[in-house]
């Protein structure tokens, strides 16, 4: 080989990697080879829930807004994970799940900051949820969880948790005492039912449905669009008092080994998408619930449901009995958290 062609050779060469350089610096060239068929979204609920329809619009917006590039299945029932609840963000982290729309409850274990929005009587009206969601302590556990290993992009919601039993009308923390109420596996609820005098029994909601129409356990606390779309008069529940103890926030999260795969413009859609669907979502959960005549609740009381709703008086008895428990946790969750959220909620517009 002469000098000459070597030299032509050489530039050849030197000309073809600059183009692959320059091809994979064009917007999705580069990630477009990594990209998925297909992507699997983590949901407790299924879509007759608000929760599985936040998960569901945010999975077609996406995949609207991408031409399809990111085509997103739903898997409810924490499928993915053997409907374990508890080990969902784990999984998200870890790669098993590539995206979810994931209760704080159920991640709390993991990031125990996130027990603020279960701190009881906390948040008294959808005003206080809000001015912590969509402000600083918002902003400040979107860091945490970033931190915790995933990308939080938006908030939805479940809604506030009001108790159900077959047993009598709750009206005062004395008429909790010995019963068999089913709560989610988290320490907080435990503390807060047995200071309640209640036996606080953990088990997930697939096991509490049969568990309640047998009659083994009494009771069980779940946001109203949880009651109806479950039919939960139908397995005893025939007695409902609203007293707003928590609000459990739904957050969209993605995988970050999944996020950094994508083109910047792809993240951005999927951002903005989630943000949509969120507020779509945490619309759909408040139905029935924020107009004047609360339609939601006469259409529980018209299937036999006598309903119970706390005075400013009967509700403080409740807030009095639990503050032990909201004080013991004020630490782990971290105390300058909590005097945030609180002054939050002091300062919000109602």
């Amino acid at each position: 080989m002469t000098p000459t062609t070597t030299s032509r050779l050489k530039r050849g060469l030197l000309g073809l990697a600059l183009s692959a350089v320059a091809l994979a610096a064009l917007p999705g060239a580069a990630s477009a080879q990594t990209y998925k068929s297909e992507y699997r979204m983590s949901l407790v609920l299924g879509t007759a829930f608000p929760w599985g329809k936040g998960g569901e619009l945010w999975a077609n917006k996406v995949r609207e807004r991408t031409q399809g590039r990111i085509n997103i299945k739903l898997y409810p029932g924490v499928s993915l994970i053997q409907g374990d609840q508890t080990r969902e963000f784990s999984a998200l982290r870890q790669g098993v799940i590539d995206m979810a729309v994931g209760s704080t409850i159920n991640w709390s274990p993991q990031v125990k900051q996130l027990n603020l929005f279960s701190l009881p009587f906390l948040m008294p009206d959808f005003a206080a949820v809000d001015s912590l969601t969509q402000g600083e302590v918002g902003k400040n556990l979107f860091k945490v969880l970033d931190q915790a290993g995933v990308v939080p992009l938006a908030w939805g919601e479940n809604g506030y948790r009001e108790i159900s039993n077959s047993k009598m009308a709750i009206k005062k923390p004395e008429d909790l005492k010995g019963m068999k109420i089913r709560v989610v596996g988290s320490p907080l609820f435990l503390d807060t039912f047995t200071a309640l005098g209640a036996n606080p029994t953990q088990m997930s909601w697939a096991d509490a449905q049969p568990a309640l129409a047998s009659g083994a356990v009494d009771g069980q606390e779940n946001p109203m669009s949880i009651f109806t779309a479950a039919k939960l008069h139908t397995v005893g529940q025939k007695h409902l008092t609203m007293w707003g103890y928590i609000c459990d926030p739904l957050v969209f999260v993605v995988n970050k080994d999944i996020w950094n795969s994508w083109t910047p413009a792809d993240r951005e859609i999927v951002r903005q998408a989630a943000i949509d669907a969120g507020k779509e979502e945490i619309a759909i959960a408040r139905k029935g619930l924020v107009e004047a005549d609360k339609p939601l609740l006469k259409e529980i009381a018209g299937l036999g449901v006598t309903i119970t709703q706390l005075s400013p008086a009967e509700r403080e008895a409740f807030v009095k009995a639990t503050r032990p428990v909201f004080d013991k946790w004020k630490a782990t969750i971290g105390n300058d958290l909590v005097a945030q959220a609180e002054k939050a909620i002091a300062e919000r517009k109602k």
